[in-house]
């Protein structure tokens, strides 16, 4: 380092100006991004019932691809270092919002309904009369037909 830390924001990022960190950034932007897909693919199976977690995954994968996608195309087209920097800082912090700042309250409230859910029907199916159904005390047509 011969120059303050400021003067190396507006820098290409390449490999000749950062050389410690430029491999590892592309690298791992494209690790993290394959991660991410194959985490979203996952979960999304698992819990397709479930539309407020599936929301989470929707926003942890777009903000992830973009992110990602920026911090390699940023490498590979040599933008200054301070625009893969904000990138990266904002879609970290973006996807640090959804998962604890954003969901877990709507996570909460959809807990509250599918407990009510599985109360009133443990309620409605608790006596076994409930599940058959009963003869109509009415004659049917057929045999409204026949007289």
């Amino acid at each position: 380092m011969t120059r303050p830390p400021w003067e190396y924001l507006f820098q290409a990022f390449s490999r000749t100006n950062f050389p410690d960190i430029y491999d590892a950034f592309w690298i791992a932007s494209l690790v993290l991004l394959a991660v991410l897909v194959v985490l979203y693919n996952l979960r999304t199976r698992a819990l397709h019932r479930h539309p407020p977690y599936l929301d989470l995954w929707e926003w942890l994968l777009w903000t992830g691809v973009i992110t990602f996608m920026i911090v390699a195309i940023g490498a590979t087209f040599l933008f200054d270092f301070f625009i893969v920097l904000f990138a990266l800082l904002i879609g970290v912090a973006v996807m640090v919002y959804a998962r604890f700042l954003r969901f877990p309250p709507l996570f909460a409230v959809y807990e509250q309904k599918m407990a009510k859910q599985r109360f009133f029907s443990k309620v409605k199916f608790s006596r076994p009369e409930t599940t058959i159904r009963q003869k109509s005390t009415r004659p049917s047509r057929r045999s409204r037909r026949r007289r």
